[in-house]
């Protein structure tokens, strides 16, 4: 009979393997242990700084190299985390616009999408937020590769569209611009009608402005031909502040702040 591995050892040929993500009862099944010892087994390895526990029953491995952060990067185990959890996403936001080359700002959270809310993760000093879209399964995204895979990025077009719609994640609007400016080489003005008729018009409304504002007519043109078949009311370029500023009538959207872009 062939004597199954001790947990460190069966960790240990899963890192070997490339695989650095597993499961409470993969890791019970595969060393033939029963609950408590699996349990027990895990907690030291946790305890020895070996895996960290992202969600309850799912666990990433720490390579040596990163014993000291308390956890490899979020893009090393998002997509198996999502997997494990049955939920739709992609990365967004500031991580997505750092990951098409936006050097502006490195995100200090890694910044994710999905359907539903969840909490937030963190394991070490790694820290995973998310934010909610329950259009997410439309919104185009691209596969990229990871050390450890793939995982889902938004496209720059949908990342453009999510630091408009999220202002909280993109730091705030002039920040958004400044990042849009960044994106613009990797945008295509096609792709962003594409999903303008996805999200609501006031977001369509928001980004051309700012879309202008950054000196990207080339990108935004498309966009306001779009909008005149629509039917647009006044918006606001910040919601919930003082409606003042003068109304901007290509786009309909009245600046009631200023904008700070950093060129």
């Amino acid at each position: 009979m062939v004597q199954k591995p001790a947990m460190s050892a069966w960790v240990e040929q899963l890192q070997g393997r490339g695989r650095y993500t597993f499961t409470r009862d993969h890791a019970e099944s595969q060393t033939e242990r029963s609950f408590v010892a699996t349990q027990t087994a895990l907690r030291r390895l946790k305890e020895q700084g070996r895996v960290v526990s992202p969600r309850r029953g799912f666990y990433v491995v720490v390579p040596p190299e990163y014993r000291s952060t308390g956890s490899p990067p979020a893009s090393w185990f998002i997509d198996d985390l999502m997997g494990y959890l049955g939920q739709p996403y992609y990365v967004g936001l500031l991580s997505a616009a750092a990951i098409h080359g936006s050097s502006h700002q490195q995100p200090m959270v890694f910044q994710v999408m999905t359907s539903v809310p969840t909490r937030e993760v963190r394991v070490g000093k790694v820290t995973i937020r998310f934010s909610m879209n329950s259009n997410i399964e439309q919104m185009p995204v691209a596969e990229k590769q990871t050390e450890t895979g793939t995982m889902r990025v938004a496209t720059p077009e949908t990342t453009a569209f999510d630091l408009i719609r999220y202002q909280a994640g993109a730091g705030h609007l002039s920040n958004a611009a400044t990042v849009l400016g960044e994106l613009a080489e990797y945008m295509d003005a096609r792709a962003i009608v594409s999903i303008a008729q996805l999200v609501r018009l006031p977001y369509v409304q928001r980004l051309g402005y700012l879309l202008d504002a950054v000196g990207q007519r080339e990108l935004a043109d498309p966009l306001a031909e779009w909008l005149e078949a629509q039917k647009q009311r006044v918006v606001l370029l910040r919601p919930g502040e003082p409606a003042d500023g003068e109304i901007n009538r290509r786009w309909h959207v009245r600046p009631n702040i200023e904008l700070e872009v950093d060129v």
